[in-house]
């Protein structure tokens, strides 16, 4: 696991060149690996790991709080601990084929280290970390984003999905505009089987239109619309 092309492959994996080799090393050395090693020098990912969970949680509530003003307190931390635990970056690890990179001591290895959560969330928080101490903030801000960015644009989807109205409603009040104004532009149909259309109106202004076979789930539709209109433009 130490020769060069394997470590390139991992570093165009990443997508990060790394100036000091050794820090992406010493990210995926587990401490069972130092206790059949003679080199005293060598150092586990523990340290990394630290400074990586860290950077983890900042980056995640940064941009939590960014794209979903309407948010509270509970939901951000909400939010954020189902970005940053454990399962959901092992998952990540694994789909980047990290465990493949992991050096383990003989008996980790034999009880399955390679692919245990534990390992794997801790060997990417120390990447996080590596890559933060050898690139800078920035860059160890696009990787993270680059993992987490759709899962946490998947929780606003599902916030739209769930009840679309409300988190209108409570989206609008975060950008300080007024409250959402829903008109019927038509129903047809028999009396046991109508469509209705619905508009929804921000500050007088269209922004999204729904159907359905009750009023209220055209005005969700509509909510949906607008949400999806409105929140691109709102986090440039």
């Amino acid at each position: 696991m130490t020769n060069e092309p394997e470590w390139a492959a991992l570093e165009r994996t990443l997508g990060v060149r790394f100036n000091e080799r050794g820090l992406l090393h010493q990210a995926l050395v587990h401490r069972s690996f130092l206790n059949e090693q003679d080199d005293r020098a060598l150092a586990s990912y523990d340290r990394l790991e630290y400074l990586g969970d860290a950077f983890l949680g900042w980056v995640s509530a940064a941009e939590l709080y960014r794209l979903y003003p309407h948010y509270d307190e509970g939901e951000l931390t909400r939010a954020r601990a189902s970005l940053v635990r454990g399962e959901t970056l092992a998952d990540t690890a694994r789909s980047l084929g990290l465990g493949a990179y992991l050096l383990l001591g003989q008996g980790e290895e034999a009880s399955g280290g390679r692919d245990r959560t534990r390992n794997l969330a801790a060997a990417l928080e120390a990447v996080v970390g590596a890559t933060l101490l050898d690139q800078g903030e920035e860059a160890a801000r696009s990787l993270v984003l680059r993992w987490l960015g759709p899962r946490i644009q998947a929780l606003g989807d599902a916030v739209a999905e769930r009840d679309a109205k409300s988190a209108l409603q409570e989206f609008l009040q975060g950008q300080g505009l007024p409250l959402p104004v829903y008109e019927t532009v038509s129903d047809s149909g028999e009396p046991h089987d109508k469509e209705f259309v619905v508009r929804v109106l921000v500050d007088g202004c269209a922004m999204g239109k729904g159907t359905g076979r009750r009023i209220t789930d055209a005005e969700q539709s509509a909510a949906r619309e607008a949400l999806a209109a409105l929140r691109p433009s709102t986090s440039k």
